[in-house]
């Protein structure tokens, strides 16, 4: 009995090492607890972040499509194939996702910016280069995606002024502030005459884009189709501006 009672003590005596009390932990435990958390947490977190690109795609068609109003969160996560709580891991709300959409169209414009330049200068004469910057700045503006684009910043400017505002400084604004630098270089060097650069530029926009927009924006299928000659317009475009503003013999 004695033996049978000393073994069950030991045995007790083990178990209460094996096995801390409520609200113990071992050093072991404590050590990898907080380990394994952390990567579960950034298991359930990557797919999330890498979902990215797919709200992206699937906002801007939506939005495209029926507007800003016409388009939820709902819509645009079934549409992605996530969650409404994923949307959120990656923008605050509707108009932040908006916002991001309507602005990052800039980044398209910066490498047009890069390119005027390299067009004008690679040509064998000032008319020649200038024609080939037209060309491309009309294909450029008259696409499908921009237009629409530039439709729903325009009908979403009275709900949001700052936005459409700030649209402007970062797409055209900048086209033709670097328009205007590269039309005072030229005039530097005595290949354009011109008092104004940025009054020069808005001409030039103007004249090249300015028919075709506008056909654009109220008649989308006519600026997309093959019919419609953008070398016409963009070479005549270059012959009016030259007629203001080649220098004088």
């Amino acid at each position: 009995m004695k033996l049978r009672r000393a073994a069950g003590s030991r045995s007790a005596a083990g178990a209460g090492v094996a096995r801390p009390g409520p609200g113990r932990q071992t050093e072991t435990a404590k050590s990898t607890a907080p380990v394994a958390s952390d990567g579960a947490r950034r298991s359930r977190r990557a797919p999330r972040l890498a979902s990215g690109g797919a709200i992206r795609e699937a906002a801007a068609a939506l939005f495209l499509e029926r507007g800003y109003q016409g388009a939820s969160l709902d819509e645009i996560a079934a549409a992605a194939k996530v969650s409404k709580q994923t949307i959120y891991t990656h923008f605050a709300n509707k108009e932040e996702l908006f916002a991001d959409l309507v602005l990052g169209n800039a980044e398209r414009v910066d490498e047009f910016v890069a390119t005027m330049l390299r067009t004008v200068t690679a040509a064998s004469d000032t008319e020649s280069g200038l024609r080939e910057l037209a060309r491309e700045y009309i294909r450029f503006v008259v696409r499908p995606d921009v237009l629409r684009l530039r439709r729903l910043v325009i009908a979403e400017a009275g709900r949001y002024p700052a936005l459409a505002r700030t649209y402007h400084e970062r797409v055209p604004q900048r086209v033709y502030s670097a328009l205007a630098a590269l039309f005072h270089e030229l005039a530097d060097k005595g290949q354009l005459q011109l008092e104004d650069p940025l009054m020069a530029a808005h001409h030039f926009a103007w004249l090249t884009i300015g028919m075709d927009l506008d056909h654009g924006m109220f008649f989308y299928p006519l600026a997309t189709n093959a019919a419609v000659d953008f070398d016409r317009s963009a070479d005549a475009a270059v012959g009016v501006f030259l007629a203001a503003y080649a220098p004088r013999r």
